[in-house]
């Protein structure tokens, strides 16, 4: 295995540097000027030597030494050492203003290009099925969208960059001091050899403990997202221990393999230092015997000393910037892991245009598996009228928010269509489609914004009169005006400021702004105290009115007042009729469930009574599990 590490770290480079490279391309004028600084940078530090050169030779030359050959003017030592003091104050302001400019130039493009490929990303995250959803960590992907990416950015300014420079500063030492003294260019050789071996050993290592490292740090995410999620749990249950333990292990794991990294990456750069030391005595010995063999001048010997401490911080900053591009690298192939992620459902390429939709649904010979591979549905057929309200009722796992998945195509059955108003859903356009559906879900989901513009994301056209509307529609806008600052109230994490059923009349308030034709609901009434859950009950009814509903939900009252219900389990629909018909039968599924939801309410209510304290339902904190998905 390990002789395959320096093969695929090769290739995580590659495939990071390809995911970027179209980015960068957007950005030729200013990489193109970048390019020019770095290599005015280059020929400044390859000069800058020269002045000190030739100033010591002419002092050397004045103290009485027998030079071959000294600069131009030896009579003179004072204007030759002040022409050279000014020539090298000048090399080094134009060498500090390349690099100033190529520093700008490349941040910029860093910045931008970090941008796009950031918000690429994010769409691209979007757009995938709830397939992917359903299994990815959230605090891994928002780990690779934030971390992940602020790395990539921060070592292609700070370290890959600078590399580029380097290696050209080094191979224009190279070429000089090869002319100078073929010898002494075998020590800088060699250095430069025992460099990169060092760092063909360990940067792959390197690579591979910082994939850990950020791999630990997505799941520390994870597991930091989903306990504050659920904190009222976790504090009710006294978990709090439980938790930070959890966590603790995850922090303590991903600390190791930080570590780990830190570590190799060290020994890369003190390995370095290792062989610059070695080098360095090398040319200074060396360096010395030719001088008093007349075959060098002093000025010579300064000029590879000085060439070697600058082709030396090359090479320490390479190694120091290897470590840094490894981690980097480790970052690149988790976004690319991303990016590769496949699009399941994608529009056509000539969609049809949806003509004013009724609501009539059909779902045709629908089979699929779920995320196991167990068979789901089988040649599932169903119709459904425009304007019906169809209630779905089933035991847990039988697919009911599958099904109303595929309506909505978060995700695509095996084989079979669906069709709305006569048209599949694989033919027309994602964002028409779900234009024509209204969603409700069990748990209420607001954004941290104001109260008009989350009922205004039902439909983002919508004026103020309408969401006004809506509002009063949906049994809302009595509580918002109320408010310290009414509509344009900014709710706070998820809308935790304002109660459940607060929270699910705003909600039902964004389904009515939308004005669509259809209706999903799912378990909209779960968790509401009495009170509540009768207001959003009729809120629910105001929304419903005259519009095809599927309504997945285990509330009595509310399937009463459905036209249609369907028992779902096994992959097939077992009953299907008119609620009053099925539980007027006591032989049907749906009134054997009605009864034992019923004897479920009277023993908790019996057990209430005797014990003097509140029922289950009294104490019943509302449901903060996000949203099921399609798999449910």
């Amino acid at each position: 295995m390990g002789k395959k590490s320096p093969s695929l770290n090769r290739q995580a480079l590659l495939r990071t540097l390809r995911m970027v490279w179209p980015f960068v391309k957007r950005h030729k004028l200013l990489v193109g000027l970048g390019m020019l600084a770095l290599i005015g940078d280059v020929l400044f530090r390859i000069l800058e030597p020269w002045p000190v050169k030739f100033a010591v030779d002419a002092v050397t030359d004045a103290l009485g030494a027998e030079l071959e050959s000294t600069a131009d003017g030896a009579d003179n030592v004072a204007g030759v050492i002040v022409f050279w003091s000014v020539a090298l104050a000048g090399i080094v302001a134009g060498r500090a203003i390349c690099n100033y400019g190529s520093t700008i130039a490349f941040a910029k493009t860093g910045v931008k290009v970090a941008a796009r490929l950031r918000t690429k990303v994010f769409e691209h995250i979007q757009s995938l099925s709830l397939r992917y959803h359903s299994k990815a960590s959230i605090g891994d992907t928002s780990q690779r969208l934030v971390g992940d990416m602020g790395r990539l950015q921060e070592v292609a300014v700070t370290a890959g960059l600078p590399m580029i420079g380097n290696l050209l500063t080094l191979i224009a030492l190279f070429v000089v001091v090869i002319v100078l003294n073929p010898v002494l260019a075998l020590v800088v050789t060699a250095t430069a050899g025992g460099y990169l071996l060092a760092s063909r050993v360990l940067s792959p290592k390197i690579t591979t403990a910082s994939r850990a490292t950020r791999k630990g740090e997505g799941q520390l995410v994870g597991d930091a997202a989903e306990a504050l999620a659920a904190i009222r749990v976790v504090q009710a249950y006294g978990l709090e221990d439980t938790v930070a333990s959890g966590f603790a292990a995850g922090n303590e794991k991903a600390l190791r393999a930080g570590i780990k990294a830190r570590k190799l990456a060290a020994k890369l750069e003190r390995s370095t230092d290792f062989f610059v030391g070695i080098a360095t005595a090398v040319v200074l010995g060396f360096g010395g015997w030719q001088v008093l063999a007349g075959v060098m001048t002093p000025g010579d010997m300064v000029l590879f000393l000085m060439y070697l401490k600058i082709a030396m911080k090359p090479l320490r900053d390479m190694a120091k910037y290897t470590g840094r591009i490894a981690r980097a690298t480790a970052s690149g192939e988790r976004i690319a892991d991303l990016l590769d992620e496949p699009v399941e459902v994608t529009d056509p390429k000539d969609p049809m245009p949806m003509r004013r939709v009724t609501g009539e649904l059909c779902f045709w010979e629908i089979s699929a598996a779920d995320g196991r591979g167990v068979p789901l549905f089988e040649n599932l057929s169903l119709r459904i009228p425009a304007g019906q309200r169809v209630g779905l009722l089933g035991p847990s796992g039988a697919g009911k928010s599958t099904l109303t998945g595929y309506l909505l195509r978060l995700a695509d059955p095996d084989s079979g269509s669906v069709l709305v108003d006569g048209y599949s859903t694989r033919s027309v356009a994602k964002a028409e489609l779900r234009g024509n559906i209204a969603v409700l879900l069990q748990e209420s989901v607001l954004f941290s914004t104001s109260i008009a513009e989350n009922i205004r994301y039902g439909r983002q056209e919508a004026t103020d009169d309408e969401v006004v509307s809506a509002a009063r529609r949906a049994g809302a806008h009595d509580f918002i005006t109320k408010l310290p600052e009414g509509y344009e109230t900014v709710l706070g994490n998820r809308g935790d400021t304002l109660s459940g059923g607060q929270r699910q009349r705003i909600a039902i308030a964004r389904a009515l702004v939308r004005n669509a034709p259809i209706v999903l609901l799912d378990e909209p009434t779960s968790g509401l105290d009495p009170a509540s859950r009768a207001k959003v009950e009729e809120s629910i009814r105001e929304l419903t009115a005259g519009r095809t509903t599927i309504a997945i939900t285990h509330d009595l009252s509310m399937i009463q007042g459905l036209d249609r219900v369907l028992w779902l389990q096994g992959g097939a629909i077992l009953e299907d009729g008119a609620p009053q018909e099925l539980l007027a039968d006591s032989e049907s599924k749906l009134a054997q469930w009605a009864q034992s939801q019923r004897r479920s309410m009277a023993s908790a209510a019996e057990r209430g009574q005797h014990t003097g304290l509140p029922t289950a339902h009294d104490l019943l904190i509302p449901d903060r599990r996000l949203p099921r998905e399609v798999n449910a």
